[in-house]
């Protein structure tokens, strides 16, 4: 199986990497939501848009956004 973003091996949907990215942004999701009231596509657009985050955690906001999946 090949991760949906970068096509590098995966076990699932996602490689190491993109997976760990994952986890951080559902993660923090409701830390955000708490503090700022902010919806989850606004979250992922803050993330795509912050110069802090890492390359995997964009690539996998975009591709979230581009699935339009909730969490």
């Amino acid at each position: 199986m090949k991760c949906e973003i970068c096509s590098k091996k995966a076990m699932n949907e996602y490689c190491k990497l993109h997976e760990r990215a994952k986890e951080n942004i559902i993660g923090k999701y409701n830390l955000w939501k708490t503090a700022l009231n902010i919806s989850w596509k606004e979250y992922l657009n803050e993330i795509t848009k912050n110069p802090y985050t890492g390359s995997s955690a964009k690539e996998l906001a975009e591709h979230l956004k581009q699935g339009e999946q909730e969490h």
